[in-house]
């Protein structure tokens, strides 16, 4: 492998574990099997998950075998890592529906036919009672207390329920099935990663090279992007909610955005921060971030567009271009706010819309409402604002 490669492998990463495995690996001159899993417990995956997608790319434009799992069977249990109490268990029908929608979105970044995409159910679930305990037996319960959330829950005396002691070592036993040379994972995943080279050592396998990554912080700036705290980027957002997500970051956050998602090399990010100090408005390289990412998943012309909408709107004071219009029919003759909001989709749920007029974040023809109670009569006509950057035409029409 050439240095220059090496050095784009190595870009960013936070360790390698066992970092001479590693090497010894690479001069074995022969493509590596590369895992990397994700459970889908949300239907979305957004910009936080990327980070390590990119790196999976990487591997695989460089001519290894990369294998994406996912965790339909895993999801089941849940993984404890960066948690402080149990996750909610998922149904078997909302872990089928937000795999088919994994499934689709990963070809955004990985290629389709160089990919091997797996599920880990199809070995867990031929998985007996017996081989179950055997593969209990592989760690200790004193060993496991020492994985920090777990620390801190018994400590905290936070329950612990033993399916979550599970979870590590059914990660583990994926990198057996699966044979895997390397794993990549989140910082956080770092305990479950070195667990499974104790899983393939048990089961007589050559024991894989642990990759962690950053974590990329959500929108608040302060904790790491998840669709359960609101502060992420989807990979499907349409390209104006993208660019308008990636422009509200801070000054501060954006370099750090610029370090884990931006393809620019480093000696045009460090141009970039020297212009920053030398007087450069953030706004406008900002920018520049907003239109690759943009770009990225909406096709190259599609972060130009969208800054040209966002100036419109935001620095103009216009409103967007292509708003929806969308026609909503009753028998009743008006309905609450927060159900209309509900039915333009322009919320997922009437709670959240109940929530979003309380902060001041609803607009009707630009004017905040703020009565959690406001009725719609039946044909009107109105702009309705959710937040900065939704807008909708809404006919209330009779059924």
């Amino acid at each position: 492998m050439k240095d220059s490669e090496l050095a784009l492998l190595l870009r960013g990463v936070e360790e390698i574990v066992p970092e001479k495995e590693f090497h010894k690996k690479l001069d074995e001159k022969r493509p590596l099997r590369v895992k990397l899993g994700f459970d889908p417990t949300a239907p979305d995956l957004h910009l936080g998950h990327t980070v390590i997608l990119n790196k999976l790319k990487l591997f695989q434009d460089l001519g290894h075998q990369v294998i994406f799992l996912i965790g339909d069977f895993t999801g089941l249990v849940g993984d404890p890592s960066g948690v402080n109490e149990t996750r909610p268990v998922l149904t078997e029908k909302e872990i089928k529906e937000n795999a088919k929608t994994y499934e689709r979105q990963v070809f955004k970044i990985l290629d389709k036919k160089k990919t091997e995409i797996r599920f880990n159910s199809e070995w867990m679930n031929q998985f007996s009672p017996e081989d179950f305990i055997r593969l209990s037996s592989v760690q200790t319960v004193a060993r496991m207390l020492e994985r920090d959330d777990f620390s801190k829950r018994y400590s905290a005396q936070k329950p612990i329920s033993i399916h979550e002691f599970l979870y590590p070592l059914l990660q583990g036993y994926d990198s057996v099935a699966l044979d895997a040379d390397i794993e990549l994972g989140g910082t956080d995943q770092k305990f479950n990663l070195l667990l499974g080279r104790e899983v393939q050592k048990f089961y007589g396998k050559e024991p894989q090279v642990a990759f962690t990554l950053p974590l990329l912080e959500g929108l608040d700036g302060v904790m790491k992007m998840s669709k359960s705290l609101d502060n992420y980027i989807a990979i499907e957002d349409d390209a104006d909610e993208m660019f308008g997500k990636i422009m509200s970051i801070s000054d501060d956050l954006m370099w750090r955005y610029f370090e884990l998602l931006s393809f620019r090399d480093e000696e045009e990010i460090t141009e970039l921060k020297k212009s920053q100090k030398e007087g450069s408005n953030p706004r406008d390289i900002k920018f520049l971030l907003a239109e690759e990412i943009v770009n990225r998943f909406h096709g190259e012309g599609s972060g130009n567009s969208a800054k040209e909408e966002f100036q419109s709107r935001f620095q103009k004071g216009n409103n967007p271009s292509d708003i929806k219009e969308i026609t909503i029919n009753l028998e009743e003759k008006s309905i609450t706010l927060a159900k209309v909001l509900k039915e333009a989709k322009m919320v997922p749920s009437t709670s959240e819309a109940l929530r979003l007029i309380k902060q001041g974040a609803v607009r009707i023809e630009g004017e905040k409402i703020l009565d959690s109670k406001h009725e719609i009569n039946l044909n009107s006509s109105l702009l309705y604002q959710v937040g900065k950057r939704k807008f909708s035409k809404i006919k209330i029409a009779k059924k």
